[in-house]
């Protein structure tokens, strides 16, 4: 059923090559992912795989997030991070339904959790920034990044009780932006 519509619609004769697509991603969730993998790992061609990718977002079955840069030489801008709308989907691809106690990809659950109810908490209250992960070549990160009118709101996921900062980098490099961590103490704050 879950393809079915991208199916009939589209004219696509692979299914297969879909729920594989999908498969893939659900494992790189939170991760940088390269189209050039995705295709030769499904010996299909690269181009093939962009459309993929971009008709299972048409649906509502997973969405990008595009790296944030001012064009940095030390920031990652040029790939993308796949993001399911729903964990339930996810979870399905990768036949996990086990206790959150006894996963230890919590921390993907999480993050995918925190974006996607923030951005449904955006569109619902008419608040339409652009959205982007941050990272740099060295490793420092942030999950998401919004952006409105030229401000930068960051926002770091974290299950764990971390003690999470702001990465140097970024705070030299966007020293107006706000910085938050959201955790399972003040989720809330931030989806609803």
């Amino acid at each position: 059923y879950l393809l079915k519509d991208l199916l009939s619609f589209e004219n696509i004769k692979g299914a297969d090559i879909l729920f594989k697509l999908l498969q893939m991603l659900a494992w790189q969730v939170g991760s940088q992912v390269s189209t050039v993998e995705l295709a030769t790992n499904l010996q299909i061609n690269k181009a093939t795989v962009e459309r993929y990718l971009d008709l299972l977002s048409k649906v509502f079955i997973i969405y990008p997030l595009s790296g944030y840069s001012n064009n940095l030489r030390k920031e990652v801008s040029k790939s993308k991070k796949w993001y399911f709308f729903d964990n339930g989907i996810r979870n399905a691809l990768i036949s996990n339904f086990s206790p959150i106690n006894q996963r230890n990809d919590i921390g993907q659950l999480w993050e995918q959790y925190i974006l996607s109810e923030r951005i449904k908490f955006n569109r619902y209250n008419n608040y339409q920034p652009q959205y982007y992960f941050w990272r740099t070549y060295d490793g420092q990160e942030i999950d998401l990044i919004e952006l409105n009118n030229g401000q930068l709101q960051a926002l770091e996921c974290k299950w764990k009780d971390a003690k999470a900062k702001i990465p140097i980098a970024f705070a030299k490099a966007y020293p107006e932006a706000k910085f938050a961590i959201v955790d399972k103490e003040n989720y809330l704050e931030w989806i609803t």
